[in-house]
């Protein structure tokens, strides 16, 4: 079992309350638009990192990371990219993504609108955190918090971190 903190759209901004959760998760997931090298750095320093690059990240964080991850975790095959909309709108590369690698969990960004959803269609949980920082039109910074067993998603929490 790992404890994931699932988090997006930081925007170059992180802070102590991200950094608790951080501290209290085995893993951390970013699903892009991190927006600056240091935090890359950071969360990696603290604890095993998994990220892809949003539309706003520039050339030092697109040579760290790719445009979508997909690994195994226990029976669980997990895609996570920045784009991908959301069931029944996915756009069409990650509806090519979702053909090839049939994920059964799929993690993404870029919205700034936190949704949890079962796509009862392609079978797998989407995720999409919201966003942690202070930057976009979002109100409230959000992630989301879960515990994965080698075949569940236990514990799903929102994270609530504050206003804008």
């Amino acid at each position: 079992m790992k404890k994931i903190l699932l988090l997006s759209d930081t925007h170059g901004y992180l802070d102590d309350k991200i950094i608790k959760y951080v501290n209290e998760s085995d893993e951390v997931w970013h699903a892009g638009d991190i927006g600056k090298k240091e935090i890359l750095n950071s969360l990696s320093e603290t604890k095993p990192l998994k990220a892809v690059y949003g539309n706003i990240d520039g050339r030092e964080i697109r040579l760290q990371t790719k445009e979508f991850l997909f690994f195994n975790y226990g029976n669980h095959k997990v895609l996570i990219t920045h784009i991908a909309g959301y069931p029944g709108k996915y756009n069409k590369s990650v509806k090519t993504l979702i053909s090839s690698y049939e994920p059964n969990i799929l993690v993404c960004g870029h919205s700034h609108i936190l949704k949890v959803i079962y796509d009862k269609k392609n079978k797998h949980l989407h995720l999409n955190p919201g966003a942690a920082g202070i930057s976009g039109f979002h109100k409230t910074r959000t992630m989301l918090r879960f515990q994965l067993n080698y075949d569940k998603v236990n514990k799903l929490e929102v994270i609530e971190i504050g206003k804008r």
